[in-house]
């Protein structure tokens, strides 16, 4: 089933909720025109009572009382639809209003229900297909004889003004529901022309356009942070397809530079007969190149298992000070042959496995010992901090700009692309360092100030199994 655009949904809430207003409010004038003809209607029918008491009280003599027939007949001339019943003491009716009848199905409910005609109290009823309210007042004539008085009212024409004002009152809710609607469409359509805008630019966008950008300023207060997200996420497939691009190509050169000596090797061993030993030189020599591409490889897996979320810490308490002092013991004659001494300060316990550290350490501690210059020292120091360890390995040298910090950890990248390759590495050693310290829910940062270069890890400490 296809699901309502947008515009369709507002506008159809816009008619809902205006309905909803307008049953309320046509409920509330029906309920206030309603009262309103109620007590229109009762203060009628209390004067007319208090008239026909006022009547009745200065009618002291029996001619005064014969009188009074003609006089309340005379009180009700021009007030259609009024009828009056005045009932004696033995109930026989005493008076009725000439030509009314419909006052009787009172007189019959007040004489059956006591509580019915209490005094002053308002009824209402129908009979003979009309409708009608009344009200019963006992009263006593000056000579002391007591009547009871029902005085009754036609109230026909306010229930045919009320059923004809529901009526209308239906056809405007219906109507302005419609137009609330379409101009509720209409007044949508135009508030979301925005984001049609940006639909269209955003489809435009391709991987060849990765740097067009969202225009903020003309938009919406409330389409701003969502073209802010999506700026921001551009940016960041466009940093993600350049590190692509330039990894593409680190990958072919490195790879062409080891097959490029094996293919001239070999042609140079081919182009004339040679000795065993010259072979066996050729084969040694060959066999540097084919480690040095296993090397590449297996590093590039590992980071394509960092990348899918397969590198998984195992569950030990690695004591950082050892595996340190291994890796010391490990780089001792070749930062001896560099004239390069190597310290160590503090002391730490972490969780995780001891192996992927272990790499992450030496990674770091070879990077140091290769950029440190004769008689100086690769100092690393331990130290814990509540539930964190802090590792820090920092070396004397040369100053790495600030605007290549950011990108260290990145693959294959150097500081210095004309550097050769042979004999430096790869260019993924920080990139590993990254993925493990990740992996271990830890952080790495480097500062390269003041001659001095640091690198620091910050990884969970050691908890009790």
């Amino acid at each position: 089933m296809k699901s309502l655009s947008l515009t369709t949904r507002i506008s159809l809430l816009f008619a809902v909720a205006a309905s909803l207003v307008l049953l309320v409010t046509g409920y509330i004038l029906t309920q206030v025109v309603e009262a309103h003809f109620e007590d229109q209607d009762r203060h009628e029918l209390t004067g007319k009572l208090e008239l026909i008491q006022n009547l009745f009280k200065h009618a002291t003599s029996n001619k005064e009382l014969d009188q009074l027939p003609q006089q309340l007949d005379d009180a009700l001339v021009g007030h259609p639809g009024l009828a009056v019943v005045v009932v004696d003491a033995a109930g026989g009716l005493w008076f009725v209003t000439s030509g009314s009848d419909f006052p009787r199905a009172l007189l019959q409910e007040c004489q059956t229900q006591s509580r019915g005609c209490a005094p002053g109290t308002l009824q209402q009823w129908k009979q003979a297909g009309g409708s009608y309210r009344g009200m019963a007042l006992s009263i006593t004539a000056g000579g002391g004889k007591p009547y009871t008085v029902i005085v009754a009212q036609d109230i026909q024409d306010h229930e045919h003004f009320i059923g004809k004002f529901r009526s209308v009152l239906a056809i405007a809710i219906t109507l302005a529901a419609f137009a609330t609607a379409s101009l509720g469409w209409i007044v949508t359509r135009w508030g979301l022309s925005p984001l049609r805008q940006v639909t269209d630019t955003v489809a435009n966008i391709s991987a060849e356009r990765l740097s067009d950008r969202l225009q903020v300023a003309n938009l919406p207060t409330e389409l701003i942070p969502l073209a802010a997200a999506f700026n921001a996420m551009l940016a960041r497939l466009d940093d993600s397809f350049r590190r692509l691009s330039e990894f593409s190509s680190n990958i072919a050169h490195e790879l062409r530079t080891p097959i490029s000596n094996l293919m001239t090797q070999t042609q140079v061993a081919l182009s004339s007969a040679r000795d065993k030993d010259e072979y066996k030189e050729v084969l040694y020599s060959s066999l540097e190149e084919y480690e040095r591409m296993a090397q590449m490889v297996g590093d590039m897996l590992y980071l394509a298992q960092a990348d899918n979320g397969l590198l998984r810490p195992g569950p030990d308490n690695v004591d950082l000070a050892d595996e340190t002092q291994g890796l010391f013991d490990y780089f001792e004659a070749w930062a001896e042959a560099r004239g390069v001494s190597l310290t160590l300060m503090g002391s730490a316990t972490t969780f995780g496995d001891r192996l992927m550290l272990r790499r992450a350490l030496s990674n770091l501690i070879s990077n140091a010992i290769r950029h440190t210059p004769p008689g100086q020292a690769v100092r690393v120091s331990l130290s814990g901090h509540g539930d964190k360890v802090i590792v820090t390995v920092e070396n004397p040298g040369p100053e790495i700009p600030a605007e290549h910090l950011p990108r260290l950890f990145d693959r294959f990248y150097r500081v210095d692309p004309s550097r050769q390759r042979k004999g430096d590495g790869a260019g993924l050693g920080l990139a590993i360092v990254k993925s493990i310290i990740d992996a271990h829910e830890g952080a790495i940062t480097v500062t390269s100030a003041n001659g001095m270069t640091r690198f620091q890890l910050t990884l969970p400490a050691s908890r009790d199994r």
